[in-house]
C-alpha cells in the first residue's frame, strides 16, 4: 500500500514553506515515527514522521522546494520490503558481521527524586575504539553526575543524544558495536555519511550566502558533519574574523560600523543542573526561612598545640593526617546532643527531631559547592571522621558522589577558611535549621588577664532558621562549640 507524505497544516499567518532537509531517499527503509523530513517556515520547523514503518518510493519536492500546506511531496510504501535503489552499491552493514553485536548505550536508572537528567559529557565519538569499562558519557543529574561505561571493547556506533540533551532514565543514547574494530565499522559509518553535495540544507546555503561563508568556513556539528543555522551563526559570530559583505548584503543596506573591542571579548555558556539547583536552593532559603545569624570566635591555640604534639603519631597510628575538621565535627555532634531543636527540621507544621548525627560537609567541586553527608557522627573516632570527610572530598572533586551520599543530612559544617574567608554569614541548606561557617585562623591582639597576647583566633558563624531555633539556643549552641574548641579535653570527658 502507498502512502503519501503531505506538508502539515501551516498557521493562518504562514502562506508556504520550504522543504528544508530529507532524511531518507528513495530506496532507504524507516521505521514508524521515524522523521522522514523537515519542513521550515518564517518561525519553526515542522517534522513530518512515518505513520508505520516502510520504504521510500519517491520524492517530488526535493531540498528548498517552496510547498504549501498539505501538499503531497512524496510517497512510500508500508512495510518492510526492500526497494533498491537505482547505482546504490551494497553496503555491509557491522551488525550483519558475526563477530559484531549492537550494544545499547542506556541512561543509568535515575532514583525515585530525579526526574531526568542531562547528558553533560561524551568522552569518546563515533567510530572511537574503546575498550570494556571505559567511561563513555557522563549523566548529569541535580546532585551527582553519573558515569556510563562500556560494556564490551568494541567501536562506538550512532550517538543518539548529544551534549545538553535531556534525557530518562533507561533511555537508549547511543549503540556500541561489540566485537568491532575500526575496520569493520568503516562501511557501517559509510551509510550515515553525509556527502558534500548534501553537507547543508538549501535554506543553511543560503544564510552561508548572506554571511559571505563558504562550506570551508563552517564547522558542521550535525550527523556526518551537516551543517546547521547554528553552526552558521557561530562561525559569522567568531571573533578571528569577520566574513566579508557579499554584493546583495551591500546593495540591501549599508553594513553598522563595528566597534573595535579589542581584546575584550565574552563568552556565554548555559548553567549546568547542578549551578540551577545551587541557585534554586539559595534562594528559597532566603525566602522561605526567618534566616539569623549570630558570631562568636574562638582561640584556636589549644587544638593548634595539641595537633602539633601528636600530629606524626596519629598519621602513624591511623594512616591519615590529623586535620581541624575532625575538632569541629565532634564539637558539633556534642552541642547538637545538648541542643536538639538545632538538630531538627520544619516539616510542613510539625518539627521533626532527628535522633541521629549526620553531618553534611560542604564541599568544592569543578562542578559547583556540594554538601555531601558524614552518617552517624557521634560513632566515629577523629579517625574515621578524618577519613570520611577525605573519602567525600576525593569523590566529589572526580564527580563520583552517589545520590545516597548526597542525600539527607541534618547541619551542615562550611569551611570558608581554607580559601582565606576571614568572616561570612552562611545561608541555610535546607530543610536543615542551622548552619556552621568556620572561618580563617588568624593572629590578634587579644586581652588576656589583663594582658594583651597575640593568639591565633577563628570567628564562627552560625546562620540559624529562627522559626525553630530561638537565640537562647543558638548563642548556647555556638558557646558550647567555642568552649569545647578551646579546651579540646572536654570533647573526652564529655563535660
Amino acid at each position: 500500500m502507498t502512502t503519501e507524505i503531505k506538508v502539515p497544516v501551516l498557521p493562518e499567518s504562514v502562506a508556504d514553506a520550504t522543504v528544508a532537509t530529507w532524511h531518507v531517499q528513495v530506496g532507504e527503509k524507516f521505521t514508524r515515527d521515524q522523521v522522514l523530513v523537515d519542513i521550515e517556515t518564517d518561525k519553526v520547523v515542522l517534522e513530518v514522521p512515518a505513520t508505520c514503518d516502510g520504504v521510500m518510493t519517491d520524492i517530488s519536492q526535493v531540498d528548498g522546494a517552496t510547498v504549501l500546506g498539505d501538499q503531497v511531496i512524496g510517497t512510500y510504501s508500508e512495510g518492510s520490503a526492500a526497494v533498491a535503489a537505482p547505482a546504490a552499491a551494497p553496503v555491509t552493514s557491522v551488525a550483519a558481521t558475526s563477530a559484531v553485536n549492537v550494544i545499547d548505550i542506556v541512561v543509568p536508572v535515575l532514583p525515585e527524586s530525579v526526574a531526568d537528567a542531562t547528558v553533560a559529557t561524551w568522552h569518546v565519538a563515533e567510530g572511537d575504539t574503546v575498550s570494556v569499562d571505559q567511561n563513555l558519557v557522563d549523566i548529569e543529574t541535580d546532585k551527582v553526575v553519573l558515569e556510563v561505561v562500556a560494556q564490551d571493547n568494541g567501536v562506538i556506533g550512532k550517538i543518539i543524544h548529544v551534549e545538553g540533551d535531556t534525557v530518562l532514565g533507561a533511555q537508549k543514547i547511543g549503540e556500541l558495536n561489540a566485537g568491532a574494530t575500526a575496520n569493520t565499522t568503516a562501511t557501517a559509518t559509510a551509510e550515515d555519511a553525509v556527502s558534500s553535495d548534501e553537507i547543508a540544507s538549501p535554506s543553511v546555503r543560503r544564510l552561508m550566502t548572506e554571511k559571505g561563508l563558504t562550506a570551508a568556513d563552517v564547522v558542521g556539528t550535525g550527523k556526518g558533519g551537516r551543517i546547521s543555522k547554528e553552526d552558521v551563526e557561530a562561525a559569522a559570530n567568531s571573533p578571528k574574523g569577520k566574513p566579508a559583505a557579499t554584493p546583495v548584503a551591500k546593495a540591501a543596506a549599508p553594513a553598522p560600523a563595528v566597534q573595535d573591542l579589542g581584546e575584550r571579548t565574552q563568552k556565554r555558556v548555559p548553567m549546568t543542573r547542578l549551578r540551577k539547583t545551587i541557585a534554586t536552593r539559595l534562594l528559597a532559603a532566603k525566602n522561605e526561612t526567618a534566616m539569623l545569624t549570630t558570631f562568636n570566635e574562638v582561640n584556636m591555640k589549644p587544638i593548634m598545640e595539641l595537633r602539633k604534639q601528636y600530629k606524626d603519631l596519629f598519621e602513624k597510628t591511623h594512616d591519615t593526617r590529623l586535620g581541624f575538621m575532625s575538632f569541629y565535627v565532634k564539637a558539633v555532634t556534642e552541642a547538637l546532643k545538648r541542643y536538639p531543636a538545632i538538630n531538627a527540621s520544619i516539616d510542613g507544621d510539625d518539627i521533626v527531631y532527628h535522633n541521629f548525627f549526620d553531618i553534611s560537609i560542604a564541599v568544592s567541586t569543578p562542578r559547583g559547592l556540594v554538601t555531601p553527608v558524614l552518617r552517624d557522627t557521634d560513632q566515629l573516632s577523629m579517625a574515621g571522621i578524618e577519613n570520611g570527610i577525605r573519602a567525600l572530598a576525593l569523590k566529589g572533586r572526580d564527580g563520583k558522589l552517589s545520590m545516597a551520599e548526597m542525600t539527607g543530612g541534618n547541619f551542615t559544617i562550611t569551611n570558608g577558611g581554607v580559601f582565606g574567608s576571614l568572616l561570612s554569614t552562611p545561608i541555610l541548606n535546607l530543610p536543615q535549621a542551622a548552619i556552621l561557617g568556620m572561618h580563617k585562623i588568624q593572629d590578634r591582639p587579644m586581652a588576656v588577664d589583663g594582658k594583651v597576647e597575640i593568639l591565633p583566633m577563628m570567628y564562627l558563624a552560625l546562620s540559624y532558621d529562627h522559626r525553630l531555633v530561638d537565640g537562647k539556643e543558638s548563642v548556647g549552641f555556638l558557646v558550647t562549640i567555642k568552649d569545647l574548641l578551646e579546651d579540646p579535653t572536654r570533647l573526652l570527658l564529655d563535660i
